[in-house]
């Protein structure tokens, strides 16, 4: 029996490894003098990375060190959450986690949101190549959105040729699979991008950024096309994974000592359509609140057209859902809101917010805005400090418009010069920073339920972690809190923060 058929996945080698019994199964069943699976499932894909496991040994024995990995992550909490999985599989096979990205293998989990997420994958690349030339048996691998951009992927071939292996969104899955083929030819450049995802394998291992919370893929892809964003392309099309596979998800975390979940997806308030049984998204927040162990439910990203008054009852009525909504409104101005393709008006969002705040009283709201976007007047900047006014969001994530190739809004004549557009993002940026430290200030001199997640990094003897609301807190403490609630008393709020003391 070899080393590697005597791993078993409970031989952890950090504790925010999981894999789900199923995959333990099929790992420790799969018999690598067999062919693999043909069938794209955890079958095969278990059998990869016990392959991969032992070519990873082989190498370290030649080496006579351990190998070395760096994930990096660009863009959103879905791409987040994939780099969890590429970082499972890489402990799994055997990469020890390096500090940087001088390693022996490198992993850029692509954004393609905005073209300067382009530009500076281009620049790390060139960063690595320095680093392969003094280490020629470096790995360097490339995934993502991005790579779902075809002139991307011929750019990588004809001027990175030494990257070993790109692969895109809909077959991310397959990871363990391309690994292998990397480790037995690494001189070749391995290709593959899927149009669509054909196949949404579950029970993957995940290395969890942390032991006691989690993100929960529960769809994937986008059909809004805004006319700003290329997540629709480069995604694909909306899939909602089956109620019983997220309730299996979320009770195996449970078991594996998490206590909040953040539920994932491009537009969570679209879930269930086109299940064969569908579901609301309502409806499916209530059958996870029962999972014993989770304390704390959160998700994101909600639209506005879509947030029903189902959910709003189902929030208010939740002892575990968090009171607070990521509820992006990118324009005060209905005009504007049209030309984005959004599907709702500034007096539909208001009327919503209205809605909210009278079943959830104390429910935090944070936002998105885009300032300068084509067509855009003085009188529309103005509709959207009204609205940051009157809804008086707790933070928001305030962007430049950025001119995307492939996006309809990109070719428009009418762009908003650069100027202009600077004095109108510090004018609105003014009004949310205001109006957001004034709301971020309502809970001093409160008792308040904190998710402690570190040590502080300015101060050891504080840590540091969220209420319900997402408002970070710190306060006296020793690590052995991190991961567990405690009530803590507010004592003072520095701006988008609060220092407080146990209770």
């Amino acid at each position: 029996m070899t080393d590697t058929e005597k791993m078993t996945i409970d031989n952890r080698s950090r504790a925010a490894l999981f894999s789900s019994p199923e995959f333990r199964r099929q790992y420790d069943s799969a018999d690598l003098n067999a062919a693999p699976s043909q069938e794209d499932g955890v079958s095969r894909q278990a059998w990869f990375i016990k392959k991969a496991r032992e070519l990873v040994l082989e190498r370290e024995q030649a080496a006579g060190r351990r190998l070395t990995a760096c994930t990096v992550t660009f863009g959103c909490q879905m791409n987040e959450r994939d780099s969890e999985k590429l970082r499972g599989i890489l402990d799994l096979v055997g990469f020890e986690e390096s500090a940087d990205e001088n390693a022996d293998f490198v992993i850029y989990n692509t954004c393609t949101v905005r073209e300067n997420a382009n530009l500076r994958v281009y620049g790390h690349l060139g960063q690595l190549l320095s680093y392969k030339k003094k280490n020629p048996q470096m790995m360097i691998a490339l995934c993502g959105c991005m790579m779902q951009e075809p002139k991307v992927v011929e750019k990588i071939c004809s001027d990175y040729g030494f990257v070993n292996l790109v692969f895109g969104t809909h077959n991310i899955h397959r990871f363990a699979e391309y690994l292998v083929s990397v480790l037995l030819d690494p001189e070749e450049q391995h290709i593959e991008i899927f149009e669509k995802e054909e196949n949404i394998t579950e029970d993957l291992p995940t290395e969890r950024t942390y032991r006691f919370k989690s993100g929960v893929n529960i769809m994937f892809g986008c059909n809004n096309f805004c006319t700003y964003c290329i997540v629709p392309y480069v995604r694909g099309r909306e899939r909602s994974r089956e109620p019983k596979d997220i309730l299996r998800e979320v009770e195996e975390l449970a078991a594996d000592g998490v206590v909040e979940v953040m539920l994932l997806g491009q537009n969570v308030n679209s879930y269930g359509r086109g299940l064969e049984d569908p579901m609301t998204f309502a409806a499916l927040l209530r059958e996870i609140e029962k999972a014993d162990g989770i304390e704390r439910i959160r998700f994101m990203t909600s639209h506005p057209k879509d947030l029903s008054d189902e959910l709003i009852e189902t929030m208010a009525q939740s002892k575990k859902i968090c009171h607070h909504l990521h509820l992006p409104l990118q324009s005060g101005s209905s005009a504007l809101l049209k030309k984005m393709n959004r599907h709702y008006t500034r007096e539909s969002y208001l009327a919503l917010v209205d809605r909210l705040r009278a079943a959830i009283p104390d429910l935090s709201i944070t936002t998105d805005i885009i300032v300068g976007f084509p067509g855009e007047t003085e009188a529309d900047i103005q509709d959207t400090i009204d609205i940051v006014r009157q809804v008086r969001y707790d933070s928001a994530f305030t962007f430049i418009y950025s001119k995307r190739t492939g996006t309809p809004a990109a070719s428009w004549e009418n762009q908003v010069p650069e100027d202009v557009i600077k004095d109108r993002f510090d004018r609105v940026l003014k009004e949310v920073q205001t109006v957001g430290r004034e709301r971020s200030s309502r809970f001093v001199g409160q008792t308040e339920e904190i998710l402690v997640e570190s040590v502080n990094r300015q101060d050891p003897s504080l840590v540091t972690g969220r209420d319900e609301h997402n408002l970070v807190v710190h306060f006296p403490g020793t690590p052995d809190l991190i991961g567990k609630i405690v009530s803590v008393y507010l004592d003072e709020a520095k701006g988008f923060y609060y220092f407080g003391h146990k209770v």
